[in-house]
């Protein structure tokens, strides 16, 4: 979590040295990233969990077929794409930076190579070398971007410059140094990584293989749809603006949307770090005794986490609108508690998903993900000529929400978890009530509304701690008989 908020700090560096119409391009860039992690892992990481750790699939060939077959992928992929680069670049109206496509292949192909061997440390229970590997790709991230983009930019407008910056340093780059800065940083974690490729067989285990990609397929397809529900408004945005407003204006909201939806993700900072742990530890304990009450507990507890965080975000806006460096984002502020609601449900949608991953019924993940795919399509394409970025805010919420629904119902059938409806459904109601009443407050000044503030979260917190101490109490009674 540490150093994924390092990374999320870069918000501020990106909107203080861009304005929204080109911070759009690096909102953009990513949207189609994330589309190209989840195609080019099909599924592998999670298909490695399962033949590395459920005894009935045990295979000691796991780890080397998968680190294999994404190598092979992988190349073949940064290959044909730098190939083609220019004709992607003109398709992605950028025709005249082909360079943006080559380091992008260049960038997802070593990510879908690494996410193996980072997957076989989180696996064999090593959280110390994961922590440094990821450190290290994000404080190398974090460092040139504070080279190019602060220490050079900023003294070479000044007119301030000396060799460093006449050397590496040229201002026609522009929000390219963002994409090389990420290149470096993968490459770094790639080379980290290298020593774990040691005594890997040059074989792949075919039969395996075809089991792993079996099971992974619908994860796969569950991934592409998941994904365009987290990143497809961005790219709908831009397609959908440029008919009705021009190419600048549509990059400007773009660029807008993408810094205040940033402000949103903090709970998904807490959710990456949660589900790096949760998944080997759901797969490794499914056949203990009271394992299904352990993930309820789990659930309440997450949930307690995620509406902490929504409402510590939402209650001191004012302050966390700061992570934004220029007022020309802030316009759009209003999309941020719509968004932050939206990441619960998908927070607790993920941590539902155990049921279909462990009882091997995949395909359940691709059904949901696609109705909150087709969610996300209709309401983007009906909402965003009306109300522009505020409807994609809106298609995320009934996107997660959808799908948080489903995932329950259809688990509850085929794998039922006795998850506290009750309890968790008391924390998303309070904590959804102490921001209404939060927003209804008047202006009392800025050091009486940030006392409010933290007199509600106070309050929310102790209601929590008043719920839970009677069970607590109960087991440690439990424990000592």
């Amino acid at each position: 979590m540490v150093g994924r908020f390092l990374n999320y700090l870069l918000v501020y560096v990106h909107t203080q040295a861009f304005m929204p119409a080109q911070y759009g391009i690096v909102t953009e860039m990513y949207a189609y990233v994330a589309f190209l992690i989840i195609l080019l892992t099909y599924g592998m990481e999670t298909a490695y969990f399962r033949a590395s750790t459920i005894k009935d699939e045990y295979s000691p060939n796991a780890y080397g077929t998968a680190l294999l077959s994404l190598i092979i992928t992988s190349t073949f992929f940064i290959a044909i794409a730098s190939y083609f680069a220019q004709p992607i670049a003109v398709l992605l109206l950028h025709p005249n930076h082909q360079e943006y496509v080559i380091w992008f292949a260049l960038i997802v192909g070593l990510d879908a190579i690494s996410t193996i061997p980072m997957a076989r440390l989180r696996q064999e229970n090593r959280p110390v070398k994961f922590v440094l590997v990821n450190l290290g790709n994000v404080g190398i991230n974090v460092l040139l971007n504070l080279f190019w983009l602060v220490y050079c930019k900023q003294n070479f407008e000044a007119g301030d410059t000396n060799w460093l910056i006449d050397t590496f340093y040229s201002p026609e780059i522009g929000v390219g140094y963002v994409f090389i800065a990420n290149l470096f940083a993968s490459a770094f974690k790639f080379l980290l990584l290298t020593p774990m490729f040691k005594g890997v067989s040059l074989n792949i285990d075919r039969v395996l293989m075809k089991r792993m990609l079996i099971y992974g397929s619908p994860l796969l397809i569950a991934g592409l749809a998941g994904i365009m529900n987290e990143t497809l408004d961005r790219i709908l945005l831009k397609w959908i603006l440029i008919p009705l407003h021009g190419e600048e204006y549509a990059m400007t909201q773009v660029g807008i949307y993408g810094a205040c939806y940033k402000l949103s993700i903090i709970i998904m900072l807490f959710l990456q770090a949660f589900r790096y742990a949760a998944e080997p530890f759901f797969f490794s304990h499914e056949k203990e005794k009271g394992s299904r009450d352990t993930y309820s507990q789990i659930m309440t507890y997450f949930v307690v986490v995620c509406m902490s965080i929504f409402l510590l975000v939402t209650l001191y806006l004012d302050i966390f609108k700061y992570f934004i460096a220029q007022e020309e984002y802030w316009v759009g502020l209003d999309v941020v508690p719509i968004l932050l609601i939206a990441n619960v449900f998908l927070g607790i949608y993920y941590n539902q998903s155990v049921w279909y991953k462990l009882s091997g019924k995949t395909r359940f993940g691709a059904y949901i993900a696609l109705i909150g795919a087709a969610i996300t399509l209709v309401m983007n394409i009906y909402l965003i000529p009306r109300i522009g970025y505020m409807g994609s805010a809106w298609a995320t919420l009934a996107c997660y929400f959808t799908m948080m629904l489903l995932s329950f119902i259809w688990g509850k059938k085929h794998y039922p978890i006795p998850y506290n409806i009750p309890r968790v459904l008391t924390y998303i109601f309070l904590g959804l009530a102490i921001f209404a009443v939060h927003t209804f407050l008047p202006d009392f000044g800025t050091v009486i509304n940030f006392l409010i503030s933290a007199l509600l979260l106070g309050v929310f917190l102790l209601i929590f701690v008043l719920l839970e101490k009677p069970a607590s109490l109960f087991a440690k009674k439990s424990v000592d008989r």
